[in-house]
């Protein structure tokens, strides 16, 4: 009798298993009502920005006001991205979708499409009808020629890549390793003829260093210097000294060098082309050199403009006094190139400075070195677009 009692009061084991049953389902179900009450929120985020693109401004602001009063912080907790043909029709926007990485090679990538398209493919396509010509129907030799008038015999690099952005065609045509090594070699002449440790010209044009010639380098020096006692002796003057270096470099290998206390608003237009009219401007050459320390530096050898006209006193036969003897003067300068802020190779430190006087009648040559104090303030560089803004040669 207490054994058929003891069985009575223990639960069945099919009575078990579906009060567990029961149980998974009734959390499972809490667990969706859970989900679905924190996907509300973004779901009405979702709706307020398609809405809002779809210029449905009345919806969007309660599909908004409804989010907000749900989750306030929704806006930090929704993760939405754009289709690519959301500005054709409308579009929506998706919550957590899959987007492409970026691709690494994008020249490989455009070359692909192109020979996908047609045996014959065509550098470009015009987007609408034309009557006239499109510039797609010329032969890609005359198109890389034209991109070597926009580079230009001045090196203009930024143009070249700004017209890369244009379409595709012109963005592998921007990248022709042939225009890279013109400019290339323009720039480091024989010492380039390897592209050791570069994977392209293109690379090497980037990250070596060198000077840049869209623009000028500009030195500002400034002291405050002690002026004379007054007469009465009861206070001396002092004076604040300002003044300029410009250096402005040309690919050809030529410098011009200007010490000047204008400022650069008023001599920077004036420093275009090496026939500048400037009276204390100095002309010369340089060039690069790259030690083992991989420490590239400039040296530069300039001089004063040579005066045709003959000096007065050696036409005046009243002049009795002896002439000066004939010396022409030179200046050696030694710069180290580096990076500053972010720009590169935007910065050029004093390293030698001297002066060389050759007499012409002895042949003898008088070198003057001149101690790099405070006085000798960094070069930096700043573009100039007036000077790449003509053509006058190709690359």
């Amino acid at each position: 009798m207490e054994a058929q009692w003891m069985s009575e009061l223990k639960p069945s084991s099919g009575a078990s298993g579906t009060s567990n049953r029961l149980l998974q389902a009734k959390s499972l179900r809490k667990a969706q009502e859970i989900a679905r009450e924190e996907k509300k929120p973004k779901q009405l985020v979702v709706g307020f920005v398609c809405q809002s693109n779809m210029m449905f401004l009345l919806a969007a602001i309660k599909f908004y006001r409804m989010a907000m009063q749900l989750v306030p912080d929704i806006e930090f907790k929704i993760n939405y991205s754009r289709p690519p043909d959301a500005d054709r029709g409308g579009g929506n926007y998706m919550e957590d979708s899959d987007v492409d990485g970026e691709i690494e090679d994008l020249l490989a990538y455009f070359e692909q499409q192109l020979s996908v398209e047609g045996s014959f493919p065509k550098i470009c396509t015009p987007e609408v009808e034309m009557t006239q010509v499109h510039i797609s129907a010329l032969p890609r030799e005359i198109l890389m020629y034209i991109f070597r008038w926009v580079v230009s015999s001045d090196l203009d690099m930024r143009a070249l890549e700004q017209l890369s952005l244009v379409c595709r065609g012109f963005y592998i045509c921007a990248r022709d390793p042939e225009i890279w090594r013109l400019a290339c070699l323009r720039v480091w002449g024989r010492k380039c003829t390897k592209l050791v440790p570069f994977t392209s010209w293109r690379e090497m044009f980037l990250q070596r260093p060198r000077v840049r010639f869209d623009g000028v380098y500009i030195s500002k020096t400034s002291y405050i210097r002690q002026g004379e006692e007054s007469l009465d002796g009861f206070y001396r003057a002092w004076h604040h000294v300002e003044y300029y270096r410009y250096l402005r470099f040309f690919p050809d290998g030529h410098v011009i060098m200007l010490t000047t206390p204008e400022e650069p608003l008023s001599v920077v237009p004036r420093l275009r082309t090496r026939n500048t009219r400037m009276d204390s401007v100095l002309l010369g050459h340089f060039r690069l050199s790259q030690e083992t320390g991989n420490q590239t530096k400039v040296f530069a050898v300039v001089c004063k403009k040579k005066d045709e006209k003959a000096t007065d006193f050696q036409r005046n036969r009243f002049c009795r006094r002896n002439p000066a003897p004939e010396a022409e003067h030179s200046f050696h300068v030694g710069l180290a190139l580096s990076s500053g802020g972010h720009q590169s190779f935007s910065k050029l430190v004093w390293i030698h400075h001297s002066c060389h006087i050759t007499y012409k009648l002895t042949g003898e040559t008088v070198i003057t070195t001149f101690d790099l104090d405070r006085m000798y303030t960094p070069f930096f560089f700043a573009r100039v677009k007036s000077y790449t803004a003509f053509s006058e040669q190709p690359l």
